[in-house]
């Protein structure tokens, strides 16, 4: 039965969110709801990596797509390795460990 809600589950695999999101951080995320604006965190598929799932920080609008990274500068597994991504959901909430809202960082 699909999710009248829009929300899913998603776990964060790797560094390349912290300090905001850790590995081992699950999410909640939804599809639809309104529009990403640059600083959301979203959940992404990058154009030329399909199979590919991350979990990044929306910083523009580009070539009707987004260009994402990551908020750990160490990091470079982002759009600055594989271009432009699509955003598949925006992260509205971690539940586990640490429950609450991502913080917003302006980009």
């Amino acid at each position: 039965m699909p999710n009248p809600f829009g929300l899913f589950a998603v776990l964060v695999r790797g560094p390349s969110m912290a300090p905001t999101l850790r590995h081992g951080d699950l999410l909640l995320v939804r599809r639809g709801g309104r529009a990403v604006r640059p600083g959301d965190i979203v959940v992404a598929t990058f154009r030329t990596r399909p199979d590919l799932l991350v979990v990044k920080r929306a910083v523009r609008a580009q070539d009707g797509g987004w260009w994402v990274r990551g908020d750990n500068e160490l990091v470079t597994d982002d759009s600055r390795a594989y271009g432009v991504a699509d955003v598949r959901a925006r992260v509205v909430l971690r539940y586990w460990p640490r429950p609450g809202r991502p913080r917003y960082r302006p980009v």
